[in-house]
């Protein structure tokens, strides 16, 4: 939701449906006394919160502050709060998260091990890939690993198309890790090509997130989108056709005929923070040669009528495809066992804050 002038006309008509207020977030909500908005702002630990009532600087109560383990149980762009609002100050006291129809995760960028929400009850996750010099296959697959784990739709946003030599090769590359399953548009933002396809996907109180790494077009596109300049954007550089980096905050928009759309800064890094039902969705393929095997403890090394391996020589499998996933596998093995490690370590201080 913009700061601009022209959304402060638009909320004079907000209502939650708009906002993309669903029977999953209402059923939480009976015999309730708090009011509910949706966060659409986030600096630390000071939200922008959106209701049919206004705006509202808002901040966690002490309570939930003591209560909450982790950082990703506090609120985020995209949530459903609830909170106590005082009109005289335009300030509110969230008491509440309301549990997450969809929720994208990350890793948070360095040694640490722990959850970082992108954005949260959303229904498309658009993943905004430039097709030129910084086109890199492995790092959308990641993507797509990390939307199935959303439980949103991943669509692949090609950006920049006027940009790229040859757009039909990298449709085919993208094609060897979706094999046709997951929608691919190819945009020219300033020209507008590809745009009407992207707005028939959007539709009234319909949540849409923009991820990518950084300089692919995702702040270009929302103004697309929003028929006006509501992000910065910077010119694309002549010697390798990226973008420089201008989004630093995620925020949420309302766009003029419908639908919302939670813009997110450019990711550098992208660790994994998936599970074995998104590895599933994501390298079904490999999954369905590894169900082929003859042994069901194969290690793809030496064990006769091994799948994967005939697949590799007779070049049906890609072997940088396989590489990858095995490189997945690890990086999840070893989050899950971090996770697990910090989970306890932090019920511990919980149980102790409470003993004290």
């Amino acid at each position: 939701m913009s700061s601009q002038k022209s959304e402060d006309t638009k909320l004079e008509n907000i209502t939650l449906q708009k906002l993309g207020w669903q029977s999953f977030f209402e059923e939480q909500c009976l015999g309730t006394e708090f009011s509910v908005g949706r966060v659409v702002l986030q600096h630390k630990y000071l939200y922008r919160v959106v209701n049919e009532q206004g705006e509202w600087i808002a901040e966690p109560t002490g309570k939930f502050i003591f209560e909450t383990l982790t950082k990703k149980d506090f609120p985020a762009v995209g949530d459903w709060v609830l909170m106590t609002t005082y009109p005289d100050e335009g300030k509110a006291m969230i008491h509440q998260v309301l549990k997450r129809k969809s929720v994208f995760i990350r890793q948070a960028a360095g040694f640490k091990t722990e959850d970082q929400v992108l954005a949260s009850n959303i229904d498309f996750v658009f993943l905004v890939n430039a097709p030129d010099h910084d086109f890199n296959i492995r790092r959308l697959e990641r993507y797509l690993l990390l939307a199935y784990e959303s439980r949103a739709t991943p669509i692949i946003i090609l950006t920049k198309r006027d940009l790229c030599d040859d757009l039909e090769e990298r449709l085919n590359q993208v094609d060897t890790i979706t094999f046709g399953a997951v929608p691919v548009i190819a945009v020219d933002n300033l020209r507008g090509v590809g745009l009407e396809e992207v707005r028939g996907l959007i539709s009234e109180g319909m949540t849409i997130a923009l991820l990518g790494s950084s300089g692919v077009g995702k702040s270009t596109l929302l103004n697309a989108l929003m028929g006006e300049e509501v992000q910065e954007t910077a010119e694309t550089r002549e010697d390798d056709s990226k973008g420089r980096h201008t989004t630093t905050h995620r925020e949420l928009f309302m766009l003029p005929d419908g639908g919302l759309v939670i813009d997110t800064p450019g990711m550098r890094e992208l660790q994994v923070s998936g599970g074995s039902e998104s590895m599933d969705t994501t390298f079904a393929d490999i999954e369905a040669l590894i169900s082929g095997c003859r042994f069901s403890d194969c290690e793809h090394r030496t064990e006769p009528g091994c799948k994967v391996k005939e697949a590799l020589s007779d070049g049906s499998l890609d072997d940088d495809r396989y590489r990858s996933y095995q490189k997945l596998q690890r990086e999840l093995a070893y989050q899950e066992k971090r996770q697990r490690e910090n989970l306890l370590l932090m019920e511990k201080r919980y149980q102790k804050r409470r003993r004290s």
